[in-house]
């Protein structure tokens, strides 16, 4: 028996409301593919022009270079969250706990290990001229902002001795202002092998590449509905593509399917760029391409751009409703302000600085921080894979793998991968309403919190206890064990 899922389509952003990464990308406007307007076939048909469907994609003819794949884009490659997020690019060493809770310790050292090469093999692609990205391997920077706060990366750098790895370096107080450049920082970590890019320069040159090799991408192709079956059927406003396999790749929009918007929960992220800076900048010590990030739980994340400008993001926490995501979730200017106060409090010299770019990313977030895939209730071959939770650029390329292992049937480690096989245990999201006001009342708590932790204050029992109400994974990895 079949079964029809009805997806809305995205509310496209503004041209003036696009990211600063789409803007001057292409200033003179995006040059779209066309749309698909006739009824085609395939083997894979992917949902999503962002980097997990261009990246798998690129895995699968990898694999093979003769398979036949269509990609449909609702509006152009990159305008969603690959477009839009701060472009930092750090591995998942940071997060191994988070994997082992899910994969257990041995998958777990081994998929952060393969972000690692993931971040390697993006170099030699841009070094060998076949991608271009503007990645920059000049560090990743995590660091305390407040005394609440201080060596809270030990414990990770702990759990990583025990595997022989030792990604990070440890900053004091007086190397942490100078790899900054603001005297709110007080000591963290550097990742060495770790950066900023361009992501949508990196969407562009994936979708060129990919048509160079023979995937056929549609834009402007919103796909309306997805009828179950083998083959399944996808429905476009103008066309149709029927597919042996399918992959739902559309990040937070994916929340419209019943069954995916239990496992996920959408926030809007505030990303600003200011006018070119070069010299206060340099003046502050921020001169390459590191990517920074403090401590704060609504985290602020920056980087100096390449033409020296001051991008900087920060997790509004603001939960969106229903996940219905509209105008409001591509550019919101009351959060606009919050994020130039930040700005202004940790470098003062930018007091007053030009924003010459502003919009909002949302953020699909998981219980276990990590990426779900799974496929739909009786359909096995309808994948999806949702809730990178704002660390992707050098993890998709390794779920990629696993994703494109699964499609095309292969046995190895990737399709095996435990990261990909987490039926049963995946931790549902509350329905709604409960699910908004749960979000909101837990976002309160949040930013009582963090203004209590900046001011020094003790962050009482009752506020951590409403944040403990935030979705969290319990699985049977949760002991650490094998």
């Amino acid at each position: 028996m079949t079964k029809t899922y009805r997806l809305r389509p995205p509310v496209p952003a503004e041209p003036g409301d696009r990211s600063y990464w789409i803007q001057t990308t292409s200033p003179d406007g995006v040059d779209r593919l066309s749309a698909l307007d006739s009824a085609v076939t395939a083997s894979i048909a992917i949902v999503g022009g962002g980097l997990t469907g261009l990246w798998t994609a690129w895995r699968i003819l990898e694999n093979d270079p003769a398979a036949d794949v269509v990609v449909v884009e609702a509006d152009f490659c990159g305008s969603g969250a690959s477009g839009r997020n701060g472009g930092q690019v750090h591995t998942w060493f940071g997060n191994l706990d988070y994997l082992r809770a899910v994969t257990g310790r041995a998958e777990a050292i081994r998929l952060a290990r393969a972000t690692r090469d993931a971040i390697a093999e993006m170099a030699q692609l841009q070094q060998d001229d076949v991608l271009a990205m503007d990645l920059r391997l000049d560090g990743f920077v995590s660091y305390s902002a407040t005394p609440a706060h201080d060596g809270n990366w030990r414990p990770a750098v702990a759990l990583l001795a025990e595997h022989e790895e030792t990604p990070y370096r440890e900053l004091d107080s007086a190397e942490i202002v100078e790899v900054t450049g603001t005297a709110t920082s007080r000591g963290g970590m550097l990742e060495q092998d770790a950066g900023t890019m361009n992501p949508f320069k990196l969407v562009m040159s994936l979708r060129e590449r990919l048509i160079e090799r023979g995937a056929r991408i549609y834009e402007s192709t919103p796909v309306t509905s997805i009828v179950t079956g083998d083959p399944a059927t996808l429905h476009t406003p103008n066309g149709s593509v029927t597919a042996k396999r399918v992959l739902i790749a559309t990040n937070a929009w994916a929340g419209s399917i019943p069954q995916i918007n239990r496992v996920m929960y959408a926030v809007d992220g505030q990303v600003i760029t200011t006018e070119p800076l070069p010299d206060k900048l340099a003046q502050t010590g921020l001169v390459d391409g590191k990517a920074l990030g403090d401590s704060q739980m609504q985290v602020l994340y920056y980087q100096r751009t390449v033409d020296g400008r001051l991008l900087l993001g920060q997790g509004s926490g603001l939960p969106i409703y229903r996940d219905r995501l509209t105008a409001r979730s591509n550019r919101n200017p009351a959060l606009e302000a919050g994020v130039v106060s930040e700005m202004e409090r940790m470098y003062p010299s930018l007091s007053g600085a030009r924003v010459d770019y502003a919009w909002v990313g949302p953020i699909d977030i998981s219980a276990s921080h990590l990426p779900v895939i799974d496929t739909l209730r009786g359909a096995d071959n309808i994948l999806y894979c949702v809730g990178y939770t704002g660390t992707a650029l050098a993890q998709i390329p390794v779920v990629a793998r696993i994703l494109a292992a699964q499609l095309q049937g292969i046995d190895d480690e990737w399709s095996r991968s435990a990261l990909g096989h987490q039926r049963g245990r995946i931790t549902k999201i509350f329905p709604e309403p409960f699910r908004f006001i749960g979000a909101t009342i837990v976002r309160r708590a949040v930013m009582r919190r963090v203004r209590m932790e900046m001011a020094g204050r003790r962050v009482g029992p009752f506020t951590k206890g409403l944040i403990a109400l935030m979705p969290r994974y319990r699985g049977p990895g949760d002991s650490l064990g094998e």
